[in-house]
């Protein structure tokens, strides 16, 4: 019963997954690519998670806080950018 829980939350996430590519070729303006981006990062690090939950070890959970840490500041250095034309001051 569980792993069909895992299986179709696995093929949810990869559906996110899609639709955020999706808007992210798609989207109107900067910003909505950059909140695209940001979706596909965590939509990424679900899915490495769920590897780990599937495969039953915790190697996989250092990789997602890795994920985590890049996608969080690459947002802030992508917000920064298109507000003030510079990431560095």
């Amino acid at each position: 019963m569980i792993t069909t829980a895992l299986y179709l939350t696995i093929a949810m996430v990869v559906l996110a997954a899609v639709l955020n590519l999706y808007r992210l070729i798609k989207g109107p303006d900067e910003p909505d690519r950059v909140l695209a981006i940001d979706t596909l990062y965590i939509n990424a690090i679900a899915l490495i998670i769920l590897l780990g939950i599937t495969l039953g070890t915790r190697m996989y959970l250092e990789a997602a806080l890795l994920i985590a840490v890049m996608g969080f500041v690459s947002t802030v250095a992508m917000a920064k950018y298109l507000k003030q034309g510079s990431v560095i001051e």
